[in-house]
């Protein structure tokens, strides 16, 4: 996916100004950003939902979101909730949906309503429910952000074994710097609309303790800088690789 000189406005409010990102086919980058600072609308854009007519933007056809909240329909069964939208004979619809859970572990819990699942479940249901459809580009909204410590490293041993298996690209918003430092190839921080500090990640997940430390001082400080104090870095400029 690609957007270029890209701007989103509400009449006088610019929220996003002549932002260029560029995500690779299989790549996984993580944004961070304040509250304010253009996620949600960069995020809504890219899932389709707002209109981009007159902007350049390139975004494949299949794509899936995954929110903070899973968004599961209490009145559908598990399987039925990964099903959604998907078409075809009843008995095939219900076999992707099948082995959409089993990959996530919930193969046990098919005919089970939303509503007796636990919070990292309802989160492992609507990762299965995106990646039935093997989007080419997945969205992720902050979709750990309510589940408790555990489950959530849980969470994402799970999400990089299934983006490893489908190899979609991924753009996921969190506020953790640290889980952006474990999941992401790159990270990226946005700022008042702009990509104000790019850093890529070349170390292998789960060794990456020796470059953590000053990576996420960095990240902090791009954080907790205005975009006013802070040099905007353009996409295409090539950054240091941690290795």
């Amino acid at each position: 996916m690609r957007l270029t000189n890209f701007t989103r406005a509400f009449g006088d409010n610019v929220i996003i100004s002549d932002l260029d990102l560029e995500i690779g086919k299989g790549e996984f980058v993580v944004l961070l950003g304040r509250s304010g600072s253009g996620k949600t609308t960069l995020l809504r854009t890219l899932a389709g939902l707002d209109d981009a007519t007159g902007q350049s933007v390139r975004i494949p056809g299949s794509r899936a979101v995954v929110f903070q909240d899973a968004r599961l329909l209490p009145w559908k069964k598990v399987w039925r909730n990964v099903a959604l939208g998907l078409r075809g004979l009843t008995g095939l619809v219900r076999d992707k949906a099948e082995r959409a859970l089993h990959e996530v572990g919930l193969g046990h819990r098919l005919d089970a309503w939303p509503l007796t699942l636990s919070g990292g479940e309802a989160q492992r249901v609507a990762l299965a429910r995106a990646l039935v459809r093997e989007p080419e580009l997945l969205l992720l909204d902050e979709p750990f952000s309510a589940l408790d410590a555990l489950t959530r490293l849980k969470m994402h041993e799970l999400t990089l074994a299934l983006w490893q298996a489908h190899r979609p690209a991924v753009l996921m918003v969190t506020h953790d710097v640290d889980e952006a430092i474990a999941l992401a190839d790159r990270v990226l921080v946005l700022d008042q609309g702009r990509i104000v500090t790019q850093e890529r990640i070349t170390a292998p997940r789960g060794e990456r303790s020796d470059v953590a430390r000053g990576l996420r001082q960095r990240l902090l400080s791009a954080l907790g800088s205005g975009a006013e104090h802070a040099s905007v870095i353009p996409f295409r400029q090539s950054h240091e690789a941690f290795a």
